[in-house]
């Protein structure tokens, strides 16, 4: 006897491959009928009947752009250098210390209040949302509920996750922070200029402005404030920094696991500066995201405290790097190996605008090389018979230039 529980993991495959199933009117039946069911387990964690009725009084089907994008997660996906090279870059500096200017202010309060250096909350928000520049894409956005509900009916990965979230954004529009014309994020539910699941933003966000509401998608200070407070309290340690970049000596394994910074430099670990390391009782942990090809890193606290915000080491190296920069240092000083030679921001857009003209690419021309860059890139390779790579390079530009 087929049970309806068979029924909604159908509907999901469905959704969730592509591939024959239950027919788009049945799993959006299906969609409507757990909307119902889910109504009773929102009552009973404290959401009103009349909040939950008006979430959901407009929401018919699934999110079908949510379920793609799900399948696609660039912290574990991307290499390294693919990773680092899209978030930390001239123009993301440049922007950084613009706004290091412009909330100046407001920054220095962060940091006297919070311990959290304002240079790593300006590379959060870079991370997060390009420094508010993705909460203008409302075409990008996503009504917060459906988008959660889309995961917690379809996606039997993210189910249980996507049920919880979905109980803290009904909470957010129950207590009166945002509007529900305004209770949007990412696929995953992510909202605001910090990015703030549901039950992080019901555990750290704060009213920076004194309006009386937790408003991380229009106000700046309130965003900043949430991210440094989250910081703050997983254990950020103030005036120190997220970890050391450096040399490994030829010829030998290391160890896993974390010891301290002196026993690191008693078996050849140097800071790639040259510069000794500080505290060196302090813990850390090695990190060679792309082997001894690539740049190797001492991590301590800060860095892992990152990690709260994001569990991927890409994700938390990213915000490092970016925050040293904006804050005026340099790159590392070993680059990442890659198999092809590296563009800078206005290449990337030339790049872009000359797939767009040639018909392989639709997109934003931004800079930002992405699965529709490579996509298209990987198009465009297998037209003109060109390794399909999808790498954004010099040598693929070349030959744009040169059509």
């Amino acid at each position: 006897m087929t049970t309806r529980r068979t029924l909604l993991a159908a509907g999901a495959a469905a959704l969730l491959t592509g591939t024959v199933g239950l027919s788009p009117a049945s799993a959006d039946a299906g969609f409507r009928r757990w909307i119902a069911d889910f109504r009773a387990t929102a009552l009973r964690n404290g959401i009103s009947g009349r909040t939950y009725d008006a979430a959901f009084a407009d929401v018919r089907s699934p999110d079908p752009e949510v379920l793609k994008k799900a399948r696609f997660q660039p912290e574990f996906r991307d290499e390294a250098w693919q990773y680092i090279d899209s978030r930390v870059h001239e123009r993301s500096v440049a922007t950084g210390r613009d706004m290091l200017r412009r909330y100046n202010r407001l920054l220095g309060r962060i940091e006297r209040e919070t311990g959290v250096s304002r240079n790593i909350v300006l590379a959060i928000w870079s991370m997060e949302s390009d420094y508010g520049e993705f909460l203008k894409r409302r075409d990008r956005l996503h009504y917060v509920p459906r988008a959660l509900a889309t995961l917690a009916y379809a996606d039997r990965r993210r189910a249980k996750y996507a049920r919880g979230q979905l109980i803290g954004a009904l909470k957010i529009m129950q207590r009166g922070d945002v509007p529900r014309s305004g209770l949007v994020g990412s696929w995953a539910g992510a909202m605001g200029h910090t990015q703030f699941i549901p039950t992080s933003y019901l555990a750290y966000a704060v009213d920076a402005n004194g309006d009386g509401r937790r408003d991380i998608w229009n106000s700046v200070p309130d965003a900043l404030f949430t991210a440094a407070n989250l910081l703050r309290r997983n254990g950020w340690r103030t005036g120190q920094t997220w970890g050391y970049e450096v040399t490994l000596p030829a010829g030998r394994k290391f160890p896993a696991g974390k010891m301290s910074l002196a026993k690191w430099e008693g078996i050849g670990v140097r800071r790639a500066s040259g510069k000794p390391f500080p505290r060196r009782g302090d813990v850390a942990e090695l990190k060679v995201l792309q082997g001894r090809d690539g740049p190797a890193f001492l991590m301590i606290k800060n860095f892992f405290v990152l990690k709260r915000y994001n569990n991927a080491d890409k994700y938390a190296l990213a915000v490092g790097l970016l925050a040293d920069q904006i804050g005026g240092g340099s790159p590392p000083r070993k680059d990442w190996n890659r198999p092809f030679t590296k563009l800078n921001i206005a290449e990337s857009e030339e790049l872009q605008a000359r797939l767009k003209q040639s018909g392989f690419y639709d997109g934003a021309v931004d800079g930002k090389i992405g699965p529709q860059s490579r996509s298209a890139i990987k198009a465009y390779q297998s037209q003109y018979g060109l390794e399909q790579d999808g790498y954004a390079s010099m040598e693929l530009l070349r030959v744009l230039r040169s059509r």
